[in-house]
């Protein structure tokens, strides 16, 4: 005798109950765009709290010890890992330890030690570039506004945020790396995909004295728990937040 519907749906729910006691993956739900709502305030909240609950202490990854340290090695990890940058700062800070410094040297000197980054040339060139604007224009003192920031070379909204935040507390924007960018469309709090767009969807939807706390936490989920090509869903603390449909594994 066929079973009734009733009977199916029971079934299917016994059988997905038993799969997440297993810790077995599952597909997540599909639902319906009219029925949830992303950016509700008590989402956005509820993502925050668990954010802050996972990495109450989450700094940025770039080894600095000034203002000056940070800008340089925010510009060298345009396309490069952090770990990698950390490889390469001792040596460059050693030789170069203040803007008046690298503001002397010539582009090629910076070339041996940078060398094993990604465009490297370019890279060397933005920090004799930079440190001239920090010596000529401000002082030798990296500036402290999103404005003057942007006038030195290789100091996009990225670096300059980074520097604004991490070293100067001053919550001017979100940084939006890789990792940000990527962890955003996930958590649907943007669908842009263009890291101005997308600063200024998430700076529109989180409290400001977010801002800076935010970027750090959600780069370190996605470099130890969201990972772009396998998510680990199972040891996730935002995966009740989240129903991207590339998850690996899903309780709703």
């Amino acid at each position: 005798m066929a079973k009734s519907a009733a009977a199916k749906k029971s079934a299917a729910k016994a059988a997905r109950a038993r799969k997440i006691a297993a810790k077995e993956p599952v597909a997540p739900k599909k639902r319906s765009g009219a029925t949830r709502k992303p950016l509700a305030l008590e989402r956005i909240a509820a993502i925050l709290d668990a954010l802050q609950k996972t990495y109450p202490n989450a700094v940025c990854a770039l080894h600095h010890g000034n203002a000056w340290e940070l800008t340089v090695a925010t510009i060298l990890s345009a396309q490069c890992t952090d770990a990698r940058v950390n490889m390469v700062t001792p040596a460059l800070f050693h030789a170069y330890p203040t803007p008046r410094e690298m503001a002397a040297a010539q582009t090629e000197d910076l070339q041996p030690i940078l060398a094993s980054l990604s465009f490297f040339r370019q890279k060397s060139k933005s920090l004799v570039g930079a440190a001239k604007v920090v010596v000529q224009e401000f002082g030798g003192e990296v500036p402290q506004t999103m404005d003057e920031m942007l006038r030195i070379p290789g100091a996009a909204r990225k670096t300059s945020n980074v520097v604004l935040g991490s070293w100067y507390g001053i919550a001017s924007g979100v940084v939006v790396d890789t990792h940000v960018l990527r962890l955003s469309r996930r958590l649907e709090l943007t669908t842009n995909d263009d890291p101005v767009k997308v600063e200024r969807d998430l700076m529109a939807i989180l409290p400001q004295d977010r801002w800076i706390d935010f970027s750090h936490q959600l780069i370190h989920h996605g470099r130890q728990i969201c990972e772009a090509r396998k998510p680990k869903c199972l040891d996730c603390s935002l995966e009740t937040s989240c129903n991207s449909g590339d998850k690996t594994w899903s309780s709703h």
